[in-house]
């Protein structure tokens, strides 16, 4: 099953994420590699295993096994890290912000991908997941790799249709 099939079984009601999916889907601003390594990273983000195989099904053939494997990772990394550092961000004690992390992290050092793509897809994740301090920490990243914001703000708009579309998607 696809995402766009997955979009179509939608109720009426929210039509309008039905019509982002198809957008998404459409989009060629952000090059192939970036489009499907989100669709993939944030589909895994949502944990809801039927978007997660219809974004497995959409990517394939279209990420190369690199790239597909960094996607993953950045949603499995992210799982841990945007809980972590939301805590520390949250947390009214400062304390805990000059603590070490004492958490495994190494694919962000070398996810196998370009640095930037990477970095993308756990902006997105992160934008999912809540994490204010990750998503400051990506964007900053991101900017420093000469990334543009239409390009930052699409990877939170893909976060955005692929959470909603697995959020609604698991009511029916």
């Amino acid at each position: 099953m696809s995402l766009k099939t997955l979009a179509e079984a939608l109720p009426d009601y929210a039509k309008d994420i039905r019509l982002n999916v198809g957008s998404l889907l459409s989009d060629q601003t952000l090059g192939d590699q970036r489009k499907y390594g989100l669709l993939l990273s944030c589909a895994h983000g949502t944990g809801y295993k039927p978007v997660v195989a219809a974004a497995e099904a959409e990517c394939e053939g279209k990420l190369t096994p690199e790239a597909a494997n960094a996607a993953r990772a950045a949603a499995a990394v992210m799982a841990m890290n945007n809980v972590y550092y939301r805590f520390v961000h949250l947390a009214s004690n400062p304390e805990y912000g000059t603590l070490p992390a004492k958490l495994r992290m190494n694919v962000i050092g070398n996810p196998g991908i370009d640095k930037a793509d990477f970095e993308l897809f756990s902006l997105a994740v992160s934008a999912m997941n809540g994490c204010g301090m990750c998503i400051d920490s990506h964007e900053k990243v991101l900017k420093q790799h000469g990334v543009a914001s239409d390009a930052i703000q699409a990877g939170a708009r893909v976060a955005a249709v692929i959470k909603a579309l697995a959020t609604i998607h698991a009511t029916l």
